[in-house]
């Protein structure tokens, strides 16, 4: 693909972002969706792969019927009330729709099938495009329209998510399809809280894309697409696969690494919510999510490969690591401490 495609393409996310997220306006909000989906559709396929011919045909069609859900639940709503601002969603049956909809766009348990198979199929990089950049238009839509929202139907769908990422993450040994269970999981943690705290789920959508983004940037960068060329790649960047062994378990929210603040706040909220049996489930469901992540970090850093394997080891590479990669690692390592200052940001 040649740069003046790419710049295209890159400058239309942007701005279908952009759309979304600064918009009053039902018609808006949607039209802004619809930007970011035409424009991501050629960064999928761009390999001409079938799988990933396959991925891109999968997103647009989920992503489709998602935002015909959103117009049809925004045009239920002004048909009744009159109004066509987004925090103004008042009617049940618009809710419930718009819920399917968000639900259906995020990738939430049980409108997740097609989210493993569509990352399954893309680079590294446009993974970590659908894994962050474009879950920013739905979450912010699912936060200026939180009051509407059932709680229960949230907190099911949320617990649903934990339970089924970590599940399905467990026997997987592509790390495109495990990044995706994670995010999956991930998403359920959002969404059990959105209800009762919007500014930390959108606390914990900010730390949980540092994180992510430091994990897909480290594997573009020592090109391991399997478990089995995972462990094959500590001869070639030894000192970026003991990052990357800090950098997944920040994932799995284990302290005192960055991922361990947004956990702790979703429980002690839920908890300050009267929703105990919740948090304690949600809370055990995520040590299914540890196993998998621990099983990736031991791929990579602390067994040796067999002497059966088909991959010969790789050359030391000399480049130094890129700076983002650098940034991101420490941010996603280091944050804890100034914990107090983050919550007083948001």
């Amino acid at each position: 693909m040649n740069p003046q495609a790419k710049l295209i393409f890159a400058l239309s996310l942007t701005l279908g972002t952009t759309l979304t997220i600064s918009s009053n306006h039902w018609i808006m909000a949607w039209t802004g969706l619809e930007i970011n989906t035409l424009a991501i559709l050629p960064l999928i396929s761009k390999s001409h792969h079938p799988r990933a011919i396959e991925a891109a045909t999968k997103y647009f069609l989920v992503q489709a019927a998602a935002s015909a859900l959103v117009l049809f639940s925004s045009m239920t709503n002004a048909w009744h009330t009159g109004q066509w601002d987004i925090t103004q969603l008042s009617h049940p049956t618009s809710c419930l729709i718009l819920t399917v909809a968000l639900a259906m766009k995020l990738g939430l348990v049980p409108f997740h099938f097609w989210f493993p198979e569509v990352l399954q199929g893309s680079s590294l990089i446009v993974g970590l495009l659908l894994s962050t950049l474009m879950k920013f238009p739905p979450i912010t839509l699912l936060y200026l329209t939180s009051p509407s929202l059932k709680p229960s139907i949230l907190m099911t769908m949320a617990i649903l998510s934990a339970a089924l990422g970590g599940w399905m993450g467990l026997n997987q040994t592509q790390t495109r399809k495990i990044l995706a269970f994670s995010s999956i999981s991930h998403l359920g943690w959002m969404a059990i809280i959105i209800a009762y705290s919007p500014k930390l789920a959108l606390l914990n959508f900010y730390l949980y894309t540092l994180m992510t983004a430091a994990v897909f940037l480290s594997l573009n960068s020592i090109k391991a697409l399997k478990l089995s060329t995972l462990m094959t790649t500590w001869t070639k960047t030894p000192s970026l696969n003991a990052i990357l062994l800090l950098t997944l378990l920040s994932l799995a929210g284990l302290p005192p690494l960055t991922g361990f603040l947004p956990k702790w706040l979703i429980i002690q909220e839920l908890t300050k919510q009267e929703v105990a049996l919740a948090a304690t489930i949600i809370a055990l469901l995520s040590l299914l999510g540890l196993f998998f992540y621990l099983r990736l970090a031991y791929c990579a850093t602390i067994t040796l490969p067999p002497h059966t394997t088909n991959h010969m080891k790789q050359w030391y590479n000399t480049k130094p690591t890129n700076t983002m990669v650098a940034v991101l690692t420490t941010m996603s390592l280091m944050l804890l401490p100034i914990s107090p200052i983050i919550l007083a940001a948001v």
